[in-house]
């Protein structure tokens, strides 16, 4: 049945487990690489499944048809007809109804699963009451609705069961040994084979990884290995070499011969025999390497013949040796969606400009500008990727790229004007309006922003500090430069810390004071009322003087060539006395002395204010900067 064959038991195995020491296997089944295996009791249902696990396998799972011929086979024998052994089916903790928990009425696999194609119970779900467990199952013929089809009863799982049943699971296995039938001695010959669970028997279908075998009287002792690289073991010995040419071939590869007495394997010419005596294999170095560009082959029919063969997108040339390069852009359709480049051994498929090759295909690229928010225009750099532009006399705000703020690398620049009011013009920081709708440059050193000891280096638009020797960041560039502190404490103590050395064993002190003579002091205390009294005077004259060049500079701005013309400006910002919002922006414009009578005319509103926007001509531009400060503090 199913090409299983009953293993006949010749003498109890040793099992070397403490809880089933006396216990006797019955018989053995292996089909593939699954092996069951019937064992005596009597034994608890936790006791059988301990001893089953303890020789790496676990109890019996019955899940098809051809697992229950395998028990009908088992329990085929006189001796077992009337067992009922255990198999790995149990009930846990719990009450059902039978009838609605499936083929397995709610009982698991020892494995953790229900899975199952077969059922087989003594009882039917109309005859069976509500289940409690624990319970576990034992399987008999005797309670067998048809003949080979053991049934299943439901036990409590303390009973001890007179049999288990246990299954192993193997991945590599052997075909018994085969003897030549040619030998006279064939029939003598007898082969007994050993499981790694303990079963022996000699009517074994398939054998596991493991499984030993006693050849006799050839007094042999081979054992089962497995292949690398291959589900299929081989039968081998310690010894090297051959062993009786009558069994297994002696164990060769190929070839066993006995002509010289002695049994010895043999390979074919083209091979060379193994360290095991019993293994070919074939020479690593081919004879014709040198003689293709690419590859040799020999040819085994024709000794000293070859054929030279070419790598994928290579062609044999017409000597037969060298390989030439195929271009499989001519070859038949092309190969690609749109152009087709050949290489060396291959191609390569391109796409028209605006395309891409994605998977296979060229698709058509998106521009990458659509749905930018460039304030002036989006240049595209790459098929993903864009940048801002400005206008000229623009450039990108740096933490702002997409939008524009005004920008002047050089001493002047044209303003930018709305086109609608001309008068209204802006420059960019650092820039004033002059004639002519041109932002020139401030020039902040003549300002003085640089402190004293620094030098003033005027940039387009800005200005920078190079720091002096009596500052902080000497010859650093800033626009800050302070000057170094001076530690008045430290101001007679010389240009360092002293330090006062001690001799080990002696105490130290202050050093003993010598009294000062009178003349040293009156004479410092001179001195120091002399520079006293110089400070004061340089104090007044410097006051004196910056009183007369506000007064002068006061006088030259006011020169009746030069009027104010006041702009009357929207407000932003609140302010905190009227709630009015006001504009801090200070536009400085320079105009003609016309417009002295609208300045008279004009009354700001509430709310607003007027900022003073003056004209300078050309010859008085270098008082700009006195007459902005001034019209500011006016405002103010």
């Amino acid at each position: 049945m199913l090409g299983v064959l009953l293993l006949g038991v010749l003498a109890p195995a040793g099992l070397g487990i403490s809880p089933v020491a006396k216990l006797q296997s019955r018989g053995s089944q292996c089909v593939e690489y699954e092996c069951f295996a019937l064992f005596q009791g009597p034994l608890t249902f936790l006791d059988a499944s301990s001893a089953c696990e303890s020789l790496q396998g676990h109890l019996m799972t019955v899940r098809s048809s051809v697992a229950a011929d395998v028990i009908s086979l088992l329990l085929s024998d006189d001796n077992s007809m009337n067992s009922r052994p255990w198999i790995g089916l149990q009930l846990p903790q719990g009450c059902g109804d039978p009838g609605h928990l499936g083929s397995l009425r709610g009982f698991q696999w020892v494995t953790g699963d229900n899975d199952t194609s077969y059922s087989r119970w003594a009882r039917s779900n109309d005859q069976a009451a509500p289940l409690c467990g624990p319970l576990c199952v034992t399987v008999s013929t005797a309670t067998a609705a048809a003949p080979g089809e053991p049934a299943w009863e439901e036990q409590q799982c303390e009973t001890e069961a007179d049999s288990f049943l246990c299954e192993f699971h193997f991945t590599t296995s052997c075909r018994p040994l085969a003897v030549d039938p040619r030998d006279p001695e064939a029939a003598h010959i007898f082969t007994t084979y050993q499981a790694p669970f303990g079963v022996r028997g000699a009517d074994f279908q398939t054998l596991p990884v493991g499984s030993s075998a006693v050849v006799e009287p050839l007094g042999l002792n081979l054992v089962c290995r497995a292949q690398p690289g291959t589900s299929e073991g081989h039968w081998s010995w310690e010894a090297t070499g051959a062993w009786d040419c009558s069994v297994e071939n002696g164990g060769c590869e190929y070839l066993c011969n006995r002509s010289t007495g002695e049994p010895r394997c043999l390979c074919p010419s083209d091979t060379d025999l193994q360290a095991d005596g019993r293994s070919c294999i074939k020479p690593l170095v081919s004879s014709c390497n040198d003689l293709c560009e690419h590859f040799c082959v020999n040819n085994p029919d024709v000794p000293g013949s070859y054929s030279c063969m070419c790598e994928t997108g290579y062609q044999l040339a017409a000597d037969q040796h060298r390989c030439e390069d195929v271009d499989d852009c001519k070859q038949g359709p092309n190969p690609c969606p749109q152009l087709c480049v050949n290489t060396k051994g291959g191609f390569e498929c391109l796409c028209y400009e605006g395309y891409e090759f994605v998977d296979g295909e060229c698709v058509e690229l998106l521009d990458p500008c659509f749905g930018s928010n460039c304030e002036y225009q989006c240049q595209p750099v790459s098929p993903t990727e864009y940048r801002c532009i400005c206008a000229e006399g623009f450039a990108p705000k740096p933490h702002e790229p997409h939008s524009c703020e005004m920008f002047c690398n050089e001493s002047s620049c044209p303003a930018d004007c709305d086109p609608n009011t001309p008068e209204f013009c802006h420059c960019p920081e650092g820039f004033i309006l002059d004639e002519g709708a041109i932002c020139v440059d401030i020039d902040e050193c003549s300002q003085g922003e640089c402190s004293a000891g620094s030098e003033c280096r005027n940039l387009p638009g800005s200005y920078e500090c190079i720091c002096g020797p009596d500052t902080a960041l000497v010859g650093q560039v800033t626009k800050d430069c302070d000057p170094i502190p001076v530690n008045k404490d430290n101001e007679d103590s010389g240009s360092g810390d002293s330090t006062v050395s001690t001799t080990p064993g002696f105490p130290t002190g202050p050093p003993s004071t010598k009294p000062v003579n009178s003349g040293v002091l009156i004479g410092t205390s001179i001195a120091s009322l002399s520079l006293v009294v110089a400070l004061l005077a340089l104090l007044c004259h410097l006051r004196k003087k910056q009183g007369a060049a506000r007064a002068q500079l006061e006088y030259k701005c006011a020169s009746p060539a030069k009027e104010v013309v006041l702009q009357q400006v929207t407000d932003h910002k609140e302010s905190k006395k009227d709630g009015n919002r006001v504009s801090l922006d200070w536009g400085v414009n320079f105009r003609t002395a016309t417009a002295h009578q609208q300045l008279q005319n004009s009354t700001p509103g509430k709310g607003e204010f007027y900022l003073m926007q003056m004209m300078l001509s050309s010859k008085e531009r270098k008082r700009n900067h006195c007459l902005h400060k001034m019209t500011k503090e006016r405002l103010i």
